[in-house]
């Protein structure tokens, strides 16, 4: 057995085979569509084709209806891992949806998650997550954003501004939290709330351009007196924070996937380029300085698939919350620190092949890993989680 999917069982494997063909048929053909024009329809026809194949409904065993016999975390965050291979864009826009559809699953009512977790679990609605705020990013806890309950109309009412918001203004439904006041401290605190997109008091000011992720877009939700029913309420008022924390468990276990994707496409290009450029008389990859880097690459994706696939199966094992809390941290951190080595080293490799973009997707790959750091919580953040668990007897101050 090869370290490759070392965790994983035959099915898993298998599976693996399955979405990677899948994803070679209806991804590939559009990944240049995404990244160069930015084509919004093709993401959704592939969410659409991701709906219908059954591969949405991964996370949730109850709901899947395909031939895995114990669908879950571990195979949701392959088929991250699969789909950031090909563009990393379109694999925000699905780990965006599938964030969304965890805490309608686990969290909202019947009534609600027929709404708003059935389509988007089918392919046909998008899903978002409204956390960070122009004076809040990891610091969730200085939240700005105001979820108060009016009991004479029997409606939760939103105040507050959202920014990096993934899949801003094309979302069908938005997650959003936000501080919940009360007479009763029991009451007050973080709360979730489902907000569809054509709820009154929705903006969405402007989308971002950035660097890289070409095609996923992102951007600003703005809620001005937003009212929505009172069933649209995600847990209990005050308990938001146990969901974001959840939440963020498999987001980073996702992420450790989307890491590991970029990872392993920037390892692919180096090691072809390696191979076929000669350069005084050998092979590239004959260079000491050359295959140092490959080296560092090789044990790198091991290190963060090793790492990933740890979380995932603990996470399909019944853990979660505090228990996951420095596994999925790890996994986040480790995967996406080794996706930004990777991307820079193959660059490096590439020389001007690698900064051009006529002359292949090394530079794209530079572009799109950047991000992976930032997103689902930074680097930092996800050292500060680890060494919590490691310095129980100490409150660490940020």
């Amino acid at each position: 057995m090869t370290m490759r999917d070392f965790l994983l069982d035959d099915a898993d494997r298998a599976f693996r085979c399955e979405v990677r063909d899948f994803l070679r048929r209806e991804l590939a053909p559009r990944a240049s569509d995404i990244e160069d024009q930015q084509d919004w329809s093709a993401v959704k026809h592939v969410v659409r084709s991701l709906g219908e194949a059954g591969y949405l409904r991964l996370m949730f065993p109850e709901l899947y209806r395909g031939p895995l016999a114990k669908p879950g975390l571990t195979h949701a965050t392959v088929l991250s891992e699969e789909a950031a291979y090909i563009n990393y864009a379109f694999e925000t826009t699905i780990a965006t949806a599938l964030s969304c559809a965890y805490p309608l699953h686990r969290h909202a009512g019947e009534r609600l998650r027929e709404t708003y977790l059935d389509p988007i679990l089918d392919g046909t609605a998008i899903g978002a997550i409204c956390v960070t705020e122009p004076n809040v990013g990891s610091d969730s806890a200085g939240m700005e954003t105001r979820i108060d309950f009016d009991a004479k109309t029997n409606e939760w009412v939103i105040n507050g501004f959202k920014r990096y918001i993934s899949n801003a203004s094309v979302a069908d439904v938005y997650i959003v939290y936000g501080t919940a006041t009360d007479a009763d401290p029991a009451h007050a605190g973080m709360t979730a709330v489902a907000v569809p997109a054509t709820a009154p008091g929705v903006r969405f000011p402007r989308n971002y351009t950035f660097m890289g992720r070409r095609g996923c877009i992102v951007g600003e939700v703005e809620f001005n007196d937003c009212r929505v029913p009172a069933d649209h309420l995600l847990g209990e008022r005050g308990g938001g924070f146990r969901i974001m924390r959840g939440m963020f468990n498999f987001e980073r276990a996702i992420l450790g996937g989307s890491g590991l994707g970029v990872a392993r496409s920037a390892f692919d290009i180096a090691t072809a380029h390696a191979q076929r450029r000669r350069s005084f008389g050998q092979m590239l990859g004959c260079k000491q300085l050359i295959w140092e880097k490959i080296a560092q690459m090789s044990w790198r994706i091991d290190a963060a698939e090793l790492l990933t696939y740890r979380a995932t199966k603990m996470y399909d094992a019944g853990a979660d919350g505090k228990a996951l809390m420095k596994e999925a941290a790890m996994a986040k951190l480790v995967a996406t620190e080794t996706a930004n080595f990777c991307a820079n080293e193959t660059v490096q490799i590439l020389g001007g092949d690698g900064i051009t973009k006529e002359y292949g997707r090394a530079e794209q790959v530079y572009r799109d890993a950047r991000a992976l750091t930032i997103v689902g919580g930074t680097s930092e953040v996800a050292k500060y989680l680890i060494a919590s668990r490691d310095l129980p007897d100490i409150r660490i101050n940020l």
